[in-house]
């Protein structure tokens, strides 16, 4: 066979397509995404705190960033023929990357770092609500550092009288009350009997209706005991208020259900 014979029985290299190059970004897209969710849900966001401090609109910011928009992007632009395809692949995932490494940003900086038990109710703190100078000022080295891997419990005790205490309502008025003042922050089983002063029966909020009714009931079901055993507080988040279920004994924290207990 001569070479010219052998030349023709070479199967010309197949281009690909347009919906093949989409398809191949989507996959690497979602496989990125589906790392960001495991980072997210497992540490900066451990259930429920998502929900409760709004996190989950966030969340579908980035995926439809990442997931959608670069491979719709590329469906568009794919052509083989193109003299300039490299370059204008490039910019897209140079813009993708970008829009991603915003969105985490965003995410991180809006993580909860503190659970904070005061008075009546608890209150999700997150990393961008506390300042520097506040944080500096915490009585315990765990008070002073925003977490990495989910929010730590603590309490607050605000001042009773004098000019700390009007200092920190006018703060307070301002929107910056003594859960986002690290000062004040103090071990939580401190704060854990006068919490329970203020809490509520699950009783309570099982005759409201037959939401609350059911969810208590799958709360029970999965932490075992009577309805007896725990008691309710309100947990505030940026967006929701909660319902923190505490053991009637030294109110620990069980879990947070979504119920408005007020």
């Amino acid at each position: 066979m001569d070479t010219t014979e052998a030349r023709s029985q070479v199967k010309p290299r197949r281009q690909m397509s347009r919906g093949r190059a989409a398809a191949i970004h989507l996959s690497i897209s979602v496989s990125v995404a589906v790392a960001t969710a495991a980072l997210i849900y497992g540490l900066w966001y451990p259930p429920p705190y998502f929900q409760v401090a709004g996190g989950d609109e966030l969340m579908l910011l980035i995926m439809g960033v990442d997931v959608m928009i670069g491979p719709f992007l590329t469906l568009v632009v794919f052509n083989p023929a193109k003299r300039w395809l490299k370059l204008d692949l490039a910019i897209i995932a140079m813009l993708q990357a970008t829009a991603f490494a915003y969105g985490i940003y965003v995410i991180a900086s809006a993580r909860p770092v503190f659970i904070v038990g005061e008075v009546d109710r608890f209150l999700v703190v997150c990393a961008n609500q506390l300042d520097d100078e506040d944080l500096a000022q915490g009585k315990q080295p765990e008070f002073r550092t925003r977490s990495w891997t989910g929010p730590r419990l603590v309490g607050a005790k605000p001042p009773a009288h004098g000019n700390d205490q009007l200092s920190v309502l006018l703060s307070a008025l301002a929107g910056k009350g003594a859960d986002k003042m690290p000062q004040y922050y103090v071990p939580y089983a401190e704060i854990s009997d006068q919490l329970l002063t203020y809490s509520k029966t699950l009783d309570e909020l099982i005759t409201r209706g037959a939401t609350e009714a059911e969810v208590i009931a799958a709360f029970l079901r999965q932490h075992g005991g009577a309805a007896d055993d725990y008691r309710a507080l309100p947990l505030h988040g940026r967006l929701r208020i909660f319902t923190m279920v505490v053991a009637r004994n030294g109110g620990n924290p069980i879990a947070a259900l979504p119920i408005d207990p007020w």
